[in-house]
């Protein structure tokens, strides 16, 4: 229990991969790209620790960088207000700052557009662009945000997970039109090196990729929730575990 309380949540940890890009341009050969995720602003995590964190990961002066969702617990006007003083610190990317939004990002039940608006427009202030279904070229590198695998504003309705999802919750808003993550995954160029940021994992199970070719970046999981050492995750909020 301290272990889980005290130690995991405060062990940041530097991952390095190689992200082999299928016709990527020679200017962007050895560029780097930091993916941060589920963050989680509010009272279950320290905003002290995430501004300590966000200025270590500054210092790797990195070309990208994306989020990849749940930037905040449960999307109240607190939160999203100390949202804002977090990130003003977050690093960014010396080409583009970039994020898709998570779960929590859309309130209470995951169903809520008007608070995804709120968050995304604190982002936004923050100089970082979230793709909502949309696509961003920078660079010749071809980048997709998804809406949350579980928001109203995913479109094609392909199940969610039940051990995490609340009872079902009226929508607060509909999707925004035109928005769907499905249509936007169509749309990518095949002749451009491309990343999807979608939040949720289980997502790559869908029958949605044809065509695709790229790095998929995703979070939710945490890494196991109260991962506890030498042991394997107790609990994992996908399907495919």
């Amino acid at each position: 229990g301290l272990y889980a309380w005290l130690v995991e949540p405060y062990w940041m940890e530097l991952v390095r991969q190689r992200m082999p890009l299928e016709n990527l341009p020679d200017a962007l050969v050895g560029k780097t790209l930091l993916q941060i995720s589920d963050i989680h602003v509010g009272p279950r995590v320290s905003s002290d620790y995430l501004i300590r964190s966000f200025r270590a990961a500054s210092e790797l002066a990195p070309d990208f960088v994306a989020f990849t969702g749940d930037f905040v617990s449960f999307a109240t006007a607190h939160e999203v207000g100390e949202l804002a003083r977090v990130l003003r610190s977050t690093p960014r990317g010396r080409l583009a700052t970039v994020a898709s939004l998570g779960n929590h990002d859309y309130g209470r039940g995951w169903r809520d557009v008007k608070a995804a608006d709120r968050v995304s427009r604190v982002a936004a202030d923050a100089g970082i662009q979230v793709l909502r279904n949309e696509t961003r070229v920078v660079s010749g590198l071809q980048i997709s945000g998804l809406a949350d695998f579980w928001s109203p504003e995913f479109g094609a309705d392909f199940g969610h997970a039940p051990n995490e999802r609340p009872p079902s919750t009226p929508p607060n808003e509909v999707a925004r039109p035109g928005s769907d993550a499905v249509a936007t995954l169509r749309a990518l160029s095949p002749t451009l090196p491309t990343v999807v940021l979608s939040h949720n994992p289980d997502v790559q199970d869908r029958p949605i990729w044809d065509g695709v070719r790229g790095w998929v970046l995703a979070g939710h999981t945490h890494g196991g929730q109260v991962k506890p050492p030498f042991l394997p995750p107790p609990i994992l909020p996908v399907q495919n575990t």
